[in-house]
């Protein structure tokens, strides 16, 4: 005897598909830097980042991101930073201002929804945020603006601060290293994992070519080397955000190393069984670098990616930014920014119109030969060149 299936009600449950909102797997990670490398498009990303910066939010756009869930104050009102504008205009969902709890109730790989910024495991809510619109980060964004200069104020102190703590660094190059790179009279690249860094490697191609600079990337700026065709000289920084490829490539290391002793990318280094030159200074590892080829005698120093305004500096987020302000004072005319060179100019003759200009050229000269005396002459060499060629062709079948 067939028993009959008993349905209730309500009981079905429902797909994901039929759900409001955004379901994918979250990516959680306190710094947005190491979330990225794993993030995957159409994923949520979760982080803990106040002012979130513009290379972060370029980087979580490249990545796919259908949402990204802030439990930090995304614009904090220190300045007017630029990162969440780019997501909203990228059309990536932002939740702000969101419950610390996710980092305890959300797992790495957790499928999660997220609907009128809560997020839901299942049916059970287990944070909640604010969604941001173009229309709030723009209020947000003006009034950032009105505090800019109490930043100002405090830059000004922080730099005050680091020319006191790094005055025989900075005047006498006191604590400099030595490398086994040599970088006497040469030109010097130095990569950071900053802004239009890709576009303005590609456009100095023609320069790499010719004058074979010695490379220098900076935690990132390592793997951009990479990515690009190029294999790194020296890589510089505390080893954070750079690859094990990019560790293991044969360029000599030199880790960012603190005036306390401390020198966390140290411990990453010896682990894959490579040695390193450590460098202790306190400003930022792009900072290092300058003084490091600076002081190693380098003709030219070319800067892809580097922070060079005040916006800039503020991006980063730390107070020891000013450190940057100073290097550059300090390397004076060796240094040459190369940020946003890809937008100074841009070839207006694109492939094919070069490729009709070359095949009308070579259709004028061929109408030019045709009625020249001269060209006549060519031709009729020309034919009886073939006709030898012919004839030849024959006599070895008859």
């Amino acid at each position: 005897m067939k028993v009959p299936t008993l349905r209730v009600p309500g009981l079905r449950r429902r797909k994901a598909d039929d759900l409001p909102g955004v379901t994918a797997v979250a990516r959680i990670d306190r710094r947005t830097k190491r979330l990225t490398k794993r993030l995957k498009a159409g994923e949520i990303a979760i982080i803990d980042h106040v002012d979130v910066d513009r290379v972060s939010a370029e980087a979580l756009v490249a990545c796919g991101a259908a949402a990204v869930v802030n439990v930090a104050a995304g614009i904090s009102g220190r300045y007017p930073n630029l990162g969440p504008q780019i997501l909203i205009e990228a059309g990536v969902v932002f939740v702000d201002g969101a419950t610390p709890e996710l980092f305890e109730r959300v797992k790495d790989g957790d499928e999660v929804r997220l609907c009128d910024g809560v997020v839901y495991i299942g049916d059970e809510p287990v944070g909640k945020g604010d969604v941001q619109s173009a229309e709030s980060v723009a209020a947000a964004m003006s009034e950032a603006r009105a505090g800019l200069s109490v930043q100002i104020e405090a830059f000004a102190a922080n730099t005050m601060e680091y020319v006191r703590r790094e005055r025989d660094l900075l005047i006498d190059g006191v604590g400099v290293p030595d490398i086994r790179t040599s970088l006497e009279g040469r030109h010097v690249l130095i990569v950071v994992r900053g802004y239009h860094y890709k576009e303005d490697l590609a456009t100095l191609r023609p320069y790499i070519r010719e004058y074979r600079p010695v490379m220098i990337g900076v935690d990132g700026g390592a793997d951009a080397l990479l990515e690009a065709g190029y294999l790194p000289d020296l890589i510089v920084g505390d080893f954070d955000s750079v690859s094990t490829k990019a560790l293991t490539c044969g360029a000599e290391l030199v880790v960012h190393g603190y005036r306390d002793g401390r020198a966390p990318g140290l411990e990453r280094v010896r682990q894959l069984g490579r040695s390193a030159v450590v460098f202790p200074a306190t400003g930022t590892s792009e900072d290092i670098a300058m003084l490091l080829a600076d002081d190693k005698g380098a003709e030219l120093i070319v800067a892809v990616g580097t922070h060079a305004t005040l916006v800039e500096f503020l991006d980063k987020g730390r107070a020891g930014m000013a450190s940057t302000f100073l290097t550059r004072l300090r390397v004076g005319g060796k240094l040459i920014d190369a940020k946003g060179v890809s937008r100074l100019y841009r070839s207006r003759i694109s492939t094919p119109s070069l490729m009709l200009l070359v095949a009308v050229a070579m259709v004028t000269m061929g109408a030019a030969l045709l009625v020249s005396p001269v060209g006549q002459i060519w031709i009729a060499g020309l034919r009886d060149l073939w006709n030898g060629f012919i004839f030849w062709m024959v006599g070895l079948f008859s």
